[in-house]
């Protein structure tokens, strides 16, 4: 195994969970915007993941464990090691320096990313937006990290179980249309709801970015598996990315694409809970 210790492992909700790992040249070097590939062990598949936070020689990642890789990582607890960690990888968010109004939209497991992002805008002296959302209160992650940044915040529940009730376009769309100046809009989170939500900003000609999540490989653009389609021309996301403009992609394409492998990624799942119920017998 390799020398990248998670520092601290917990369940941030029933389905997402947080790791803080002590990987010093990937902190070192990571600014808001990018990301890095785990590996966990010698036999799985290597996961791209945001970077949410640095911390002296840490970086915190957030995930949400669906597939075989990510639900590995979910099991792993403080003190296990990583076999690599790869970062940072793709292109920083592109923050001037203020004064400039900024809003970050955040949806779902697409929230870890917002922290990182709003500090940098903060430290670069803009005023800064931020707006969350999930599905229900269980759901909500890093509501005090943005609190603690943001100059305003807005947090959105689906069912309105918890802040003001429906999707996080709701806020944008109001802010928007308030007639005050903005500036920059980031939008992270699942492909529909960054699909939708860049679609507020469009009649008002706000520059607007969202973080691309196609599927992705070795992150140095290789192999091609990442090609996006951004104002007509074929991006590669990991190294062109993930960040681009809303309004230039192709979001039917980018959505085909991650459907792409969906009959070998339940393949994968049958396989690990079989083969995780043999060695459970062999045990009993």
């Amino acid at each position: 195994m390799g020398n990248y210790t998670i520092v601290q492992a917990r369940a941030l909700s029933e389905a997402v969970f947080e790791m803080w790992i002590h990987a010093p040249q990937v902190a070192r070097h990571a600014k808001a915007g990018q990301f890095c590939i785990i590996h966990a062990d010698g036999a799985g598949e290597r996961v791209p993941l945001t970077i949410s936070a640095t911390n002296g020689d840490n970086i915190r990642i957030a995930f949400m464990a669906v597939g075989t890789t990510t639900k590995l990582l979910a099991t792993l607890k403080t003190g296990d090691e990583l076999r690599d960690v790869a970062g940072p990888l793709g292109m920083p968010s592109d923050i001037t320096e203020g004064p400039e109004t900024v809003i970050i939209v955040g949806g779902g497991v697409g929230v870890a990313c917002t922290p990182i992002l709003a500090q940098a805008a903060k430290d670069a002296g803009n005023y800064v937006i931020g707006i969350i959302g999930a599905r229900n209160r269980d759901l909500l992650i890093f509501e005090d990290d943005m609190r603690a940044i943001c100059d305003e915040l807005y947090v959105t529940t689906d069912d309105g179980s918890y802040g003001i009730k429906g999707f996080a376009s709701g806020p944008l769309k109001d802010l928007c249309e308030s007639g005050r100046k903005i500036d920059k809009v980031w939008i992270i989170g699942p492909g529909m709801m960054m699909k939708v939500t860049s679609e507020v900003t469009r009649p008002f000609g706000i520059k607007t970015y969202v973080s691309l999540n196609p599927v992705m490989v070795d992150g140095t653009g290789m192999c091609g598996s990442c090609r996006v389609t951004v104002g007509g021309e074929m991006k590669f996301a990991c190294v062109d990315g993930p960040e681009f403009d809303a309004h230039e992609v192709d979001w039917n394409d980018l959505m085909t694409r991650q459907r792409m492998y969906l009959a070998e990624e339940k393949q994968s799942m049958d396989f690990r809970e079989e083969h995780h119920e043999c060695r459970c017998r062999k045990v009993e």
